[in-house]
């Protein structure tokens, strides 16, 4: 069984101890480093490569936000999917943190099972959204002018992909989406594989921004 590798930072000891406490007796996953500021964390991930960094928002110096478009720019780090931490799930860094290219986000006082299976469903490819921060999103596209949202290229996808995309960017689960359409979620999970590398989407986070960046979806 592949072993995931986690980055974890965070600026205060107290919460990176816990996490780093918690996993480290997790099987299956491993803590290579961690950073108390985003500096520290782009240069701890560049060394060690790992699947997923847990990284907070607001960290001295360079935040989270910044730390995260510069691990997704750099191609050598193509594999790494970043799991923001937050206070708040109404976090205002939240949104502009998923368009940096994060993976999702995640509070810091989620259970510890929940954060188990958060680590392991972002090292997955998938991505962790919950409805409040679809529902952002969806506020957040729609409240700009209409000539900010270019219409998408529809001729990248195919019918059933563009249904699929569609509903993946309203918050439907593989599970919902093949109830819908009578298929089986293998097989929607090869039509959201084929949509995200159509628009070189890193994961399903970057395929929902996507869809509402492009006008693709709209309230």
């Amino acid at each position: 069984m592949a072993v995931i590798r986690v980055v974890l930072a965070d600026d205060q000891l107290l919460v990176r101890s816990g996490f780093a406490a918690l996993l480290r007796v997790e099987p299956g996953i491993t803590v290579v480093g961690e950073a108390d500021d985003g500096e520290t964390a782009v240069a701890v991930v560049a060394e060690t490569v790992p699947d997923v960094v847990l990284m907070d928002v607001r960290m001295p110096g360079l935040d989270g936000i910044e730390a995260t478009r510069r691990i997704v720019a750099d191609e050598r780090l193509s594999g790494v999917r970043v799991l923001m931490l937050t206070t708040f799930d109404l976090d205002e860094y939240v949104f502009d943190a998923l368009r940096a290219g994060a993976s999702g986000f995640l509070l810091k006082h989620t259970a510890p099972a929940d954060l188990l299976q958060a680590v392991r469903v972002v090292a997955a490819g998938d991505a962790l959204l919950s409805p409040s921060v679809t529902r952002r999103l969806i506020a957040e596209f729609t409240a700009r002018p209409s000539s900010s949202l270019p219409r998408a290229e529809g001729s990248a996808f195919t019918e059933r992909e563009h249904e699929v995309v569609q509903r993946v960017a309203r918050g439907m689960s593989n599970e919902e989406i093949a109830r819908e359409f009578f298929i089986s979620p293998a097989t929607v999970r090869t039509h959201v594989s084929r949509a995200m590398g159509k628009v070189h989407a890193r994961d399903r986070a970057q395929l929902v921004v996507f869809a509402y960046r492009t006008g693709m979806v709209r309230a």
